[in-house]
């Protein structure tokens, strides 16, 4: 969709840039194109769940190395790649949106303002409550398991963990089961598909209510039955289907569809709505409101203004607000089953160290570089166990690869219940500290510190069945707490951090909902306590904590692995409450990032994106972007409109091109300055075609038929929004007679006539920074101009002057009420505009402004800004 129908030549002359850049290109080209067979993106989202290409796959650039730009030859093409659909983040300011706001009545912004708000509200309600029904039912569930497990122990080993292993199996498989079959985009984190969505990608089924509902319930199933997974991931995604489908207005299914929320289905909107349900996600997960809102910011939103950080801020504030409300409900051990040792705070460390001393900066540096090299290298297993799933794995039929995901998941729940209950039996107990009265733990308390598992003694407990028999977020407290110096021996660490990097590194990209926050932490947890007792051992300094090293761990793997600093660091201090430890959280951070950068392994999150050939763009260009102009990356061959066309050939256009975007041009006269005889209107889009075509509200019989501007105020505005997640309308849902193909269309009314243009020579690195930075979906490459009509510079642009040189626009301005913009004679009423149709002509837009009387660049008032 980056303004492209398919590759051709160069239509100017070769760049010119250095052998080495072009070798170094090349070679990088090349090394691209020899990726595995099978790694195409229809093997993760699925063949049902895939969409179909907006323009023909065509083959990318390459640089020979004799300083030759040149496409590759059709026979040379490695494989046909997927083109993903764009979003439409570009507000099309056509006939028909004119008349929309037109009939817009005064307090149509106010009431544009309020609902938005309280969709703010809803969000953050919802993904609380959600975040809270899954909490309460893994915690259920997984109390369930081990009652029953220890109780079972009470008579045989062997009996318990074959009781253990089945019920870890039976909820695996469950939350495979659903997702494999139910809801394919429920699988994974979800983090890279709602990034991948504020990029501006619209991948399909990511945010439907399927896709709700597995993710919800198969995050229970996997996070439940004790896989190498959490939940903090996927209620990222969890918060983000609510708030999508919040935005589209209702459910046309059931018939729910508010007149008053169909404005907001709309891409744009939509998208700060997505925005909002992330960082709520975040907040819900880690209860930490400011860093769900750094979170967005840092790694998920492209797109950022500050309008969206203040509703942000306001969504994760009522995330909090309503889990500490509903968290009160279940204050009692039995008031929620389970739950009561349950809960979302995982860095409980109020008892940790308080202050630091300068020889620890050792220490943190080792663990910034040992979370780096082992964060990356945890990203680099599993991409290329990925890519041989892909390759391997899920190459037979269709029906057949769902069975094999939901028995792969299977299989690896049964190995990882094997981990868990048989390591333990291998290490002998430890003897408690009598000052402490909870070791070991009670029976009948699924939860805590000092698991007594299968020891005899009634002061012994099994420190590495105190990690690894308990839930997730049970580990991680036992991992990070300080009630007793040399709790767990070093043995016991060692084996539960390469057992547990193992298990997670097979885990990540079952076909289930999984997130990595949690399996970050214990392994980094597990390190840092290590060399938190290496310290101890050491410097003999009674107030160093172990359970600070596993925390600074945990923050050095993070790093590493997602490379995440900012918003991982406020989410740290916000879980601990001790602000003493910023200065270690910070450095710590900023070496296991830097370590990670320079291996060239990509974050996690990206390197998921990037096999699954998803269209991201970066933030940064390759370099040789700079030597390449938007002519070199223009489509060849340019499928395009004019301004009055026939119905038919409208229709054989669509049905043979699957573009997304045609440009539209108006023939005139040759011009005397430019000798052209063409002007381009502007873009017009695919799903904007299908609705006029649908409508047949436009049809003209005869070409030089003039067009009733007031027919633009027949259509409805929501109608020209696709829906979430999902192609829209199709041409063959269109049902057209013979005498209707032989009509026209003027499709000067449905052209967005303010789309973005590029010179031919401007560098690609500039056509993308506009992608990027305005949210584009096409952008129209034109010849260079003859001459400048003017320059706009900063000064041109200020309220003030415009409304000094333009006093009439002064009653429009923000300062001013809103109730007089309705009452303009320009944009009145509906039945205002009847009156005034005769006055209108075929324009919609106010009277139009005199701008060649006021004075030109060179001759205007004052200093000019350049």
């Amino acid at each position: 969709e980056t303004a492209r129908a398919s590759h051709g030549g160069r239509a100017a002359g070769v760049p010119t840039t250095s052998l080495a850049m072009e070798f170094n290109a090349y070679k990088r080209r090349t090394g691209e194109d020899d990726q595995p067979e099978g790694t195409t993106s229809e093997h993760l989202f699925g063949f049902d769940e895939t969409n179909t290409s907006s323009g023909p796959a065509d083959d990318y650039p390459t640089m020979a190395p004799m300083g030759i730009l040149r496409r590759r030859p059709q026979g040379l093409a490695a494989e046909p790649q997927k083109v993903t659909e764009s979003l439409d983040y570009e507000i099309a300011e056509h006939s028909v949106y004119r008349a929309t706001q037109a009939k817009r009545p005064t307090w149509h912004q106010y009431r544009y303002v309020v609902i938005k708000w309280v969709l703010a509200l809803v969000v953050g309600v919802g993904t609380a409550c959600t975040a809270f029904l899954i909490n309460l039912a893994v915690e259920n569930l997984a109390g369930l398991k081990f009652s029953w497990t220890i109780g079972a122990m009470g008579h045989t080993t062997a009996g318990a963990f074959f009781l253990y292993a089945l019920f870890n199996v039976a909820l695996v498989a469950s939350s495979a089961y659903i997702v494999a079959f139910f809801a394919p985009q429920a699988t994974g984190s979800g983090i890279p598909e709602v990034k991948c969505y504020l990029n501006g990608i619209d991948l399909p089924g990511i945010l439907l209510l399927r896709t709700l509902i597995g993710k919800v319930v198969g995050s229970v199933g996997s996070v439940a039955g004790g896989l190498a997974v959490g939940k903090e991931g996927p209620l990222v995604h969890t918060g983000s289907c609510i708030a999508a489908l919040l935005s589209q207005g209702g459910s046309s299914r059931f018939h729910l569809s508010p007149k008053w929320f169909q404005e907001f289905n709309n891409d744009r909107d939509r998208r700060d709505l997505v925005t909002c349900g992330a960082c709520a996600g975040v907040a819900a997960a880690f209860r930490a409101p400011v860093g769900g809102v750094l979170f967005a910011i840092e790694e998920a939103a492209s797109f950022w203004r500050p309008q969206l950080t203040w509703r942000t801020f306001f969504t994760t504030a009522v995330v909090s607000v309503t889990i500490r409300a509903l968290m009160n409900t279940c204050a009692g051990e039995e008031d929620c089953g389970f739950f009561g040792g349950g809960g979302f705070i995982i860095f409980d460390i109020n008892d940790g160290q308080s202050k630091y001393w300068a020889y620890e900066l050792l220490p943190v540096v080792i663990l910034g570089v040992f979370g780096g090299l082992l964060g990356a290298s945890f990203n680099f297993i599993n991409g290329k166990l990925t890519q041989f799933r892909i390759k391997y794995v899920y190459r037979n039929n269709h029906s057949s690869r769902r069975l094999v995901k939901v028995f792969e998941a299977m299989l690896v729940a049964f190995i990882t219940s094997t981990f868990q209950f048989c390591l333990p039996l291998a290490f002998p107990c430890k003897t408690c500290d009598p000052e402490i009265s909870s070791c070991p733990r009670p029976s009948g308390v699924h939860y805590g510190n000092f698991v007594r598992f299968t020891c005899p003694g009634d002061n012994q407990y099994n420190d590495l069945a105190t990690i690894f028999f308990n839930t997730q977020d049970d580990a991680i407290r036992n991992l990070l707490s300080s009630e007793m110096k040399n709790e767990y021996s070093p043995g016991a660490l060692v084996c539960f951090f390469c057992f547990f990097f193992v298990l997670a590194v097979i885990t990540y990209g079952i076909s289930v909902p999984s997130g990595l926050f949690v399996p970050s932490i214990l392994c980094g947890a597990a390190y840092g306590r290590l060399m938190g007792m290496l310290m101890t051992s050491i410097t003999g300094n009674l107030e160093i904590k172990e359970g600070t090293y596993a925390l600074l761990g945990a923050a050095s793997f993070i790093a590493g692995a997602m490379r995440m600093t900012v918003s991982m660091c406020v989410i740290i201090l916000e879980l601990t409450n001790n602000l003493s430890l910023l200065p270690l959280v910070m450095f710590v951070l900023l070496v296991s990032k830097a370590v990670a950068d320079l291996t060239e392994i990509l974050p996690i999150y990206d390197l998921h994106i990037h096999i699954k050939k998803i269209p991201l763009l970066e933030h940064h260009t390759e370099k040789y972007f700079r030597h390449l102009t938007a002519s070199d990356a223009k489509s060849k061959n340019c499928v395009q409109f004019s301004r009055v066309e026939k119905v038919g050939h409208i229709v054989e256009v669509l049905k043979s091109h699957t573009h997304n975007g045609f440009p539209v041009v108006e023939s005139h006269p040759q011009d005397a300055v430019t000798n052209e005889t063409t002007t381009l209107l502007g873009v017009v889009l695919r799903n904007h075609l299908l609705v006029v075509l649908k409508k047949k509200l436009s049809f003209l019989r005869d070409p030089q038929e003039v067009v009733d501007p007031l027919v633009a105020f027949q259509y409805d505005i929501t109608e020209f929004s696709k829906p979430i997640s999902s192609q829209g309308m199709k041409l063959t849902e269109i049902s057209l007679t013979d005498e209707e193909l032989e009509m026209y269309v003027d499709l000067k009314q449905f052209v967005n006539t303010s789309s973005y243009t590029v010179q031919e020579d401007m560098s690609l690195a500039k056509v993308h920074q506009l992608f990027r930075g305005l949210g584009l979906r096409h952008l129209c490459v034109v010849p260079k101009p003859a001459n400048a009509l003017g320059i706009i510079t900063r000064k041109d642009i200020l309220p003030e002057h415009v409304e000094s040189e333009y006093p009439e626009v002064k009653h429009l301005s923000r300062t001013a009420s809103y109730g007089k913009l309705s009452r303009s004679p320009s944009f009145g009423s509906y039945s205002k505009q009847k009156e005034l149709s005769g006055q209108l002509g075929d324009n919609l837009m106010p009277r139009q402004l005199d701008f060649d009387s006021g004075s030109s660049h060179g001759e205007s008032n004052g200093n000019n800004v350049i």
